[in-house]
């Protein structure tokens, strides 16, 4: 069966901009972002909004042990894994409207489009809020089975322990590990999702069709050279590790501006004793180095280290890095964006391919089954802040390609019975 696109089926942009704009009141800030952080109070007030909107939408509403709240709405053949879509409502400390929060509540409004017209798919709908997306992502991971068995590696940001955290929003740390899905339980998961970035806004593009998720490798960069007086130490003499440190980031940097999609960035700099009249003695820095790659990382991380090696030798320093940080490529699966290309051919939108530079509950989501992703601009490139802006008309854009998308994906993933039923018909 060869899909068609159903031209007069839309989503209500009205009342998707509606609802982003009433869940945007709920931690509202004086300067007009949100602060809503995950399992305060604003939170839970904001989970029973988005909880009465699905059930609105014609959605049966569920917790698992994680804290993720999962709408599902049912499809023509119940035993069929679930198209699963979603993201988080969770925000940073100072967040605009739309990160996270749009994805959820567009894949609200495409289930309320379907149900408006009494249609359903083959297979369910899921709409999955992920619990604590923007600091330990304990909700995705609790579903692709990667969370630590330690619970202080999940505090709240205030230092609440994690078993009252989800205890608040009706699930268990205790047994976390029955929320982990298996692939038989999901046929695929597109998450919607502002770009964050300024690539869309630039080309002029309305939808991003979103090649993987870059992989993320992050060290702790120490230079220790010699701390003395800055007036009476010559030049020649010196061992000063912020010289060499300088040298660091400047190397780091070069590596960033080669050909291809990595970036690489130094985002913090400690030094010691950090007075205007001593040479630093201690420089401490971050390194955050991002790719769809993992041999490309593997490589870009070994040229950073021979230029350490070369500049901690010419300056009498001595140039260590720990990692922190370790988390692998999530490449999207090729149908899953080929089906959101057409789609928006089918639907004359502008579209070009391009990674996700930064993390989302898919990365985790991807562990576990077929995953893709839709980007829409971010105005200027900014996210987490109160001047983000997506506009309306994008917003009820990227909620169509949903739609359609996951449409599309329902003849694609068939289930067995619905092939039977094909055949007998």
């Amino acid at each position: 069966m060869v899909y068609q696109v159903a031209s007069t089926l839309a989503v209500n942009g009205d009342r998707l901009s509606a609802m982003i704009r009433q869940l945007a009141q709920l931690g509202k800030l004086p300067n007009g972002g949100v602060q809503r952080l995950a399992f305060s109070p604003e939170d839970c007030h904001a989970r029973a909004l988005v909880r009465r909107w699905m059930v609105e939408a014609g959605m049966t509403v569920t917790i698992d042990e994680a804290g993720n709240m999962i709408g599902r709405y049912a499809g023509r053949f119940p035993d069929a894994p679930p198209l699963v879509t979603g993201s988080h409502i969770d925000t940073v400390p100072n967040a605009g409207h739309y990160d996270g929060t749009y994805g959820v509540l567009a894949g609200i409004e495409a289930v309320n489009t379907l149900s408006a017209q009494g249609r359903h798919l083959d297979h369910p709908i899921e709409v999955i809020v992920f619990a604590d997306e923007e600091r330990t992502m304990v909700g995705c991971k609790a579903i692709a089975g990667k969370l630590l068995p330690d619970p202080k590696l999940y505090r709240s940001r205030d230092g609440e322990p994690i078993q009252t955290c989800l205890e608040r929003v009706g699930g268990d740390w205790d047994i976390i590990q029955h929320a982990r899905r298996t692939p038989e339980s999901m046929a695929a998961f597109v998450e919607l999702h502002v770009e964050q970035g300024p690539v869309l806004d630039m080309m002029e593009k309305q939808i991003g069709v979103v090649t993987g998720i870059v992989g993320q490798r992050r060290y702790w960069i120490t230079v220790e050279g010699q701390s003395s007086h800055a007036g009476t130490t010559p030049m020649q003499m010196r061992q000063d590790a912020l010289v060499a440190a300088a040298q660091v980031v400047l190397a780091i940097n070069q590596v960033g501006h080669q050909p291809g999609d990595q970036v690489a960035t130094v985002g913090r700099m400690d030094l010691h004793p950090n007075v205007p009249n001593s040479i630093p003695g201690r420089v401490e820095m971050s390194l955050d180095l991002r790719d769809l790659s993992s041999n490309r990382l593997d490589d870009l991380l070994a040229e950073i280290q021979q230029a350490i090696n070369t500049i901690a030798a010419n300056t009498g320093t001595r140039i260590s890095m720990a990692q922190r940080l370790d988390n692998d490529p999530a490449p999207a699966n090729s149908h899953i964006q080929n089906a959101i290309a057409q789609v928006c051919e089918d639907l004359n939108l502008s579209h070009c391919h391009l990674p996700s530079r930064a993390s989302h509950d898919a990365q985790e989501i991807s562990r576990v089954t077929d995953m893709g992703m839709i980007f829409v601009p971010s105005a200027n490139g900014i996210s987490h802040s109160e001047l983000e802006y997506t506009s309306p008309e994008d917003c009820a854009n990227g909620a169509n390609v949903l739609l359609h998308t996951l449409m599309r994906l329902d003849q694609h993933y068939r289930s067995p019975k619905a092939i039977t039923a094909m055949t007998r018909s």
